[in-house]
């Protein structure tokens, strides 16, 4: 089994040091370890350090285009490299290296397609409580939208088989980590969480200046997901509401009609709004129908490209990896 491990990176050059320090040499059940930069339009000498460190392989974005797409990049990468298992880690030192063995010995074992470094958020000494407690909330909304049993859906410490790779497609452009959680459970990927400790804090993240940041991008990220994995259901929410008070308008004046109340005129005005609010819930609802059928055609459209990369991941020099994304 081939393992390349990629480090997404953006202005790293001080702690990819440590970050490659300490990287397992070999593990159980893998023949071959390697190493993938992902320089995300770093300006501060990534690229040169990494070349300092023997690091095998570099592939660079021009600009800087997020966390998701630096992922994306890589796992690309390493598919046409080869890999049969991908282990993704921080640039910034967050995730002990001792620990890739125990993250990857469930795939060597054939166990899971996923694996996911659970950080123990309760042990984590500079989340905040304000945090831990959103950290959790957010983790059970995917584990609720997914259908899996992940305890740290943010986690950015993971491995990930050939085959789930070559299944996942990322959509969203802030993080990568819920959609591929929601999508391997939707596929029907095995995921499985390991516990890991995290090394101390080397700089502020990048992808939460604060709180307020931290909390609307995570909610507006997971209603997008939510909406778009589950448009049936998300359209029945929201159509409820509509159809629930035009049924009660409605039943209002047919109950005073049939009652034979006086001066029942004076009651059209239930009927016009009861009417109104129902036609909305209806259209609403036929909007959710619709794009649930939308979802079928993208579950097929995702089968296509799963057999086109395959196809081409076998063609002679596949293997080939442009060094300038």
């Amino acid at each position: 089994m081939k393992l390349i491990i990629q480090i997404p990176c953006f202005n790293e050059a001080e702690t990819l040091p440590a970050t490659l320090t300490g990287l397992p040499a070999t593990i159980p059940g893998i023949s071959q370890i390697e190493t993938l930069i992902i320089d995300d339009g770093s300006s501060d000498g990534t690229v040169a350090v990494a070349q300092q460190l023997g690091v095998d392989h570099i592939v660079r974005h021009k600009r800087n285009l997020g966390l998701a797409r630096a992922f994306q990049t890589g796992a690309e990468s390493c598919l046409r490299l080869g890999a049969d298992i991908i282990v993704n880690t921080d640039g910034d030192n967050q995730y002990p290296a001792g620990a890739i063995a125990h993250l990857v010995a469930p795939l060597v074992a054939h166990r899971a397609d996923i694996v996911i470094g659970n950080r123990q958020i309760d042990q984590i000494a500079h989340f905040s409580p304000a945090k831990k407690k959103l950290q959790r909330l957010g983790s059970w909304m995917i584990r609720r939208m997914s259908g899996t049993n992940v305890p740290d859906a943010t986690s950015g410490f993971r491995a990930y088989s050939r085959e789930a790779v070559l299944r996942l497609n990322i959509l969203t452009e802030y993080s990568y980590t819920l959609e591929t959680i929601i999508q391997a459970g939707k596929l029907g990927l095995t995921i499985v969480s390991v516990p890991v400790t995290t090394n101390p804090p080397t700089r502020p993240s990048r992808l939460q200046r604060n709180m307020w940041h931290f909390m609307k991008r995570q909610g507006s990220t997971i209603l997008r997901l939510y909406a778009f994995y589950e448009p049936l259901r998300t359209f029945s929410y929201l159509a409820l509401p509509f159809l629930v008070a035009g049924a009660l308008l409605l039943l209002r004046f047919l109950l005073l009609f049939a009652l034979g109340e006086s001066g029942i005129g004076r009651y059209t005005q239930s009927v016009a709004i009861g009417s109104g609010l129902f036609v909305v819930g209806v259209l609403i609802a036929l909007f959710g129908i619709q794009a649930d059928i939308a979802s079928k055609h993208r579950q097929l459209t995702q089968e296509m490209i799963y057999r086109l990369r395959k196809m081409e991941l076998a063609r002679p020099g596949a293997e080939q990896v442009s060094p300038d994304e």
